[in-house]
C-alpha cells in the first residue's frame, strides 16, 4: 500500500475541500437538520462521512475491478492501450487546467447539477427521521454524486488495474474530503476566496501528478521508455 497514488488521492480530497463545500457543503447542512428543525451535530456529520466514504471505496474496487478486467489483455490489447494513454493524458490536462494554467478544461466542468437536484428531492423522505438515522444512508447516496475530483482519481484508480489499490486510492480520496466537510459551517470563513483558489489550483497540480505517474508506468510497460 506504498503506492504513492494512493497517498496523492488522499492529499487531492483534502486540497480539493473548496469545491466540496461549494459542491454539496450546503446542502449537507441542510440535511443534518431534522423536519422539526433538530440538528444532528456530530453525530450526524460522522455517519454521513462513513457512508460517503463506504460508497467512494466501492467504486474504487468496482473500477479496479474493471481495470483488470480490461487491461493488458490480449483480444484487447491495442485498445487498452490506445485508452490508457487517452485517459493519462486527459487526467493530465483536466488537472492543468483546475490549476489555472489554461481555461476551458477543469474539474469543475466535469460536474452535473441535474443529479444533485434529483437527489436533493429524492431524499425529502429521509428528512423526516431523526438525523442520525437518516445519515449514513444519505451518505452512501451522495457518494454517487457528480463530481470531477471523484471522476479524476477514479480513472486513475481504475488503470491501477487492481481491486485494493483502486479501494484504497478511493477510501484515500474520499477521507481527504473529510475535514472541510466535518467543519462545514465555519470553513468557508476560515479560508478567504484566495487560499480557496490556491487551494484548488494544488489539486489541479496533483490530479496532472496522478495523470503524469500513470503516463510514465503505461510507457514502461509498453516498452516504450527503457
Amino acid at each position: 500500500m506504498s503506492d504513492p497514488l494512493i497517498v496523492m488521492g488522499f492529499t487531492t480530497g483534502l486540497l480539493g475541500a473548496g469545491h466540496c463545500i461549494g459542491m454539496c457543503g450546503g446542502l449537507v447542512g441542510a440535511l443534518s437538520l431534522s423536519a422539526s428543525g433538530r440538528r444532528g451535530g456530530w453525530t450526524f456529520h460522522l455517519l454521513y462521512n462513513t457512508g460517503r466514504i463506504a460508497t467512494y471505496t466501492l467504486i474504487g474496487a468496482l473500477v479496479g475491478w474493471l481495470g483488470s478486467a480490461l487491461a493488458y489483455t490480449d483480444r484487447f490489447g491495442e485498445v487498452t492501450r490506445a485508452l490508457l494513454l487517452a485517459s493519462d493524458l486527459f487526467i493530465i490536462l483536466v488537472g492543468l487546467g483546475t490549476a489555472g494554467l489554461f481555461a476551458g478544461l477543469n474539474v469543475a466542468r466535469l460536474d452535473f447539477p441535474g443529479p444533485l437536484r434529483t437527489m436533493s428531492a429524492a431524499v425529502q423522505r429521509l428528512r423526516q427521521l431523526p438525523p442520525a438515522f437518516s445519515a449514513l444512508p444519505l451518505g452512501l447516496l451522495f457518494g454517487f454524486l457528480p463530481c470531477g475530483y471523484l471522476y479524476a482519481v477514479a480513472i486513475t484508480a481504475a488503470q491501477s488495474a487492481d481491486i485494493a489499490t483502486g479501494a484504497m486510492m478511493l477510501l484515500a480520496f474520499g477521507i481527504g474530503t473529510v475535514p472541510a466537510l466535518l467543519v462545514v459551517g465555519t470553513a468557508t470563513q476560515w479560508l478567504g476566496t484566495r487560499a480557496r483558489v490556491w487551494m484548488l489550483r494544488g489539486a489541479g497540480l496533483l490530479v496532472a501528478g496522478m495523470g503524469a505517474i500513470n503516463l510514465f508506468r503505461h510507457l514502461r510497460l509498453m516498452g516504450w521508455l527503457g
